[in-house]
């Protein structure tokens, strides 16, 4: 049941006015999601390849996003525990440098009908400044690295993490006990929810 309705609210994405650019290209939303899903991964909007690719981390940032989560592809993509749900389910457009950011209404439209019909869902990773923001709102830090930091203070519902894009390296240089520390923590957690 809760199967054909998240199908018809992926219709509805589909035919909504707002859309209709994205669907006149053929593009389809970009998201997954699962009745029995115990984790939901809430990064930003997909880029163009993945929106032409149809596939949610199919490229080098889910291998390590996997890596981080320490959880296999077939995990992350066939077991129906693991969910993603990007900020914008279509790719924004190319800005001066990088991607336009997502539009900022669209999650508060979508996000909330898909969540109700994931009930078994232990944990939101929020994956950038944009989730990050959204999901946490005064909560959030000054900066993502300080929000990132922080993220004991969230559990058990939230778990920030920056983007495992390839282009995040300076960050990651800057910043070594996210994978040295942090990620050991994200790691046991998920083990333990797909466990239970």
């Amino acid at each position: 049941m809760r199967e054909m309705i998240i199908e018809d609210i992926r219709q509805a994405v589909i035919n909504d006015p707002e859309n209709q650019e994205m669907t006149a290209k053929g593009w389809t939303p970009i998201f997954s999601a699962t009745p029995n899903a115990k984790i939901v991964l809430i990064g930003q909007a997909p880029g163009i390849k993945t929106q032409l690719r149809r596939d949610v981390f199919r490229d080098k940032s889910g291998d390590r996003l996997r890596e981080w989560l320490g959880v296999s592809e077939e995990t992350f993509y066939q077991t129906g525990q693991i969910s993603v749900l990007p900020m914008d389910f279509y790719f924004p457009g190319k800005a001066k440098t990088g991607d336009l950011p997502p539009r900022p209404d669209f999650f508060e439209k979508w996000h909330p009908l898909l969540l109700a019909q994931m009930p078994e869902v232990e944990l939101i990773v929020l994956i950038g400044s944009y989730a990050q923001k959204a999901y946490l709102k005064k909560q959030v830090k000054k900066t993502m690295t300080a929000t990132v930091e922080a993220y004991q203070e969230y559990l058990p519902t939230y778990f920030p993490i920056p983007h495992p894009s390839p282009l995040n390296f300076r960050w990651l240089n800057k910043n070594p006990d996210f994978e040295a520390k942090t990620v050991p923590e994200l790691q046991k957690l998920v083990q333990q929810i797909l466990a239970s």
